[in-house]
């Protein structure tokens, strides 16, 4: 009955991030309700795992946990450099003019 509960809210929480990341109202809101999204996800993986009882799709939740943050690093970065990457070039420019 516990893990019905809790399967429940967490549904009811996947809905409300769900509804955040199509309300916005700006990039920033979307992102983090994407990663809260990603965030249920996983629990609600955990959970299902413990009411099975089968461990091993625990390494499941993990991965997707994983791949969850680093997809949200690269989305922020995206969204804050316009770009993925920066040349080296960049760098030694901005440590300069931190020198002086």
């Amino acid at each position: 009955m516990m893990y019905i509960t809790a399967s429940l809210a967490i549904l009811i929480t996947l809905g409300l991030a769900l509804a955040r990341a199509l309300m916005g109202p700006t990039v920033y809101d979307r992102i983090a309700a994407v990663n809260m999204f990603g965030t249920k996800t996983v629990l609600l993986i955990a959970i299902l795992a413990f009411w099975s009882g089968r461990m091993d799709v625990l390494d499941i939740a993990l991965t997707y946990a994983l791949i969850n943050f680093i997809g949200v690093v690269a989305v922020l970065r995206l969204v804050a450099h316009g770009d993925f990457h920066s040349s080296g070039e960049d760098s030694a420019k901005s440590a300069k003019v931190s020198q002086g």
